[in-house]
């Protein structure tokens, strides 16, 4: 199986193929999404992460979106910008990294009890390599939290993602999966505040780490 289950390389082009690190070059302190999507978000978070565990915020920028009141272990946070992941006061380490140049993760094996990718899943040129090394730094059974809406940078998106509707993202994200090994248990789930319309709409994959699973 090729790195990204199959499909052709055209699906990974980006209308704006310029170095990534010349793209996120300047801190952006905005946020992607709306703050009823961001509380679904959190929700997923208090849902899947247990409290005082090591946790990896990937992609991560100046806010990770866990919730307020709820002590972690360590966070750890990788991205693309420094001064974006210096803001971030969830972060207790952090690593800048562009995944599209270099999908390989700087860390042990089995370090972490949960992961989040949040509205960013759609910028990776090989996100299958990427959910492989995901599954090889969980810890056995851990859960990666992969959420997603329907707004982007147009530019910098894979031609894939523009090409399919949320139900086609969901979709997506589940055969990456599929195609990276080392997941169960894939929760293909809308979380869109109510009622539709009023807030961004909020999509999520889960998935739990296979490791340790008995044959």
């Amino acid at each position: 199986m090729d790195p990204n289950n199959s499909l052709p390389a055209s699906a990974f082009q980006r209308q704006d193929e310029t170095p990534d690190a010349e793209f996120y070059h300047h801190p952006r302190f905005v946020t992607h999404i709306d703050d009823a999507a961001i509380a679904a978000v959190t929700q997923l978070y208090r849902e899947y992460f247990v409290p005082d565990s090591t946790l990896l915020d990937l992609m991560s920028s100046w806010v990770s979106h866990l919730p307020a009141d709820v002590a972690y272990r360590r966070v750890v946070g990788l991205g693309m910008n420094a001064a974006e992941l210096s803001a971030n006061p969830r972060l207790n380490d952090l690593v800048v990294q562009d995944l599209n140049a270099q999908p390989t993760l700087p860390f042990a094996d089995q370090q972490f009890d949960g992961a989040a990718i949040c509205v960013s899943i759609d910028y990776l040129t090989q996100p299958v390599a990427v959910l492989r090394e995901l599954a090889r730094v969980l810890r056995p059974g851990a859960p990666l939290v992969i959420t997603f809406s329907n707004r982007c940078f147009p530019s910098k998106a894979v031609a894939a993602w523009h090409a399919l509707d949320d139900r086609g993202h969901l979709a997506l994200v589940r055969q990456y999966l599929l195609a990276a090994g080392g997941w169960h248990a894939i929760e293909l789930l809308d979380r869109s505040p109510q009622p539709p319309g009023h807030s961004d709409p909020l999509f999520a994959v889960v998935a739990r780490t296979n490791a340790g699973l008995m044959p």
